[in-house]
């Protein structure tokens, strides 16, 4: 059976490293939904090693550090689904108080109306999050011995 993210970077590539990968989701609605995906296939997160493991928490936690930096948001929400796509990734998305779906999940039913110029402002800062992602992630991984 194909995998997208074995097949497809998953989105908008911001940052790769030896064992995982940074992407920017393509949604629309929510500019700051990123995803850690696991370059090898792998299905569940138990399938990592020990090390894979803390490595693949560290490089989650990296991505949420920059987020609640770069962004200030109300809050940042972390999942680990799979279930329509079983390779492991993580989705790492800033939330803010004033989003279509707030204080629900981004899948769930809106609430309110898409604020479309909050929307594009915050877009338009995504190309300073990428940088202070790639600086977070490569001085990270430089430091690492497995990557």
């Amino acid at each position: 059976m194909a995998c997208p993210l074995c097949e497809t970077e998953g989105g908008r590539l911001v940052w790769r490293g030896a064992w995982l990968r940074v992407i920017q989701a393509d949604e629309p609605a929510f500019p700051a939904f990123y995803r850690v995906v696991w370059n090898a296939h792998a299905g569940e997160f138990t399938d990592l090693s020990e090390a894979e493991r803390a490595h693949c928490m560290q490089a989650v936690a990296r991505v949420e550090q920059v987020l609640r930096e770069q962004l200030l948001p109300t809050k940042v929400n972390i999942a680990a689904l799979g279930n329509q796509v079983a390779h492991l990734h993580w989705h790492v998305i800033a939330r803010f108080d004033w989003d279509s779906h707030f204080p629900d999940a981004v899948w769930a039913p809106p609430r309110r109306a898409q604020d479309t110029a909050r929307i594009a402002a915050l877009a338009r800062q995504q190309p300073l999050v990428h940088d202070a992602l790639r600086a977070r992630l490569s001085d990270w991984a430089g430091s690492q011995s497995n990557t």
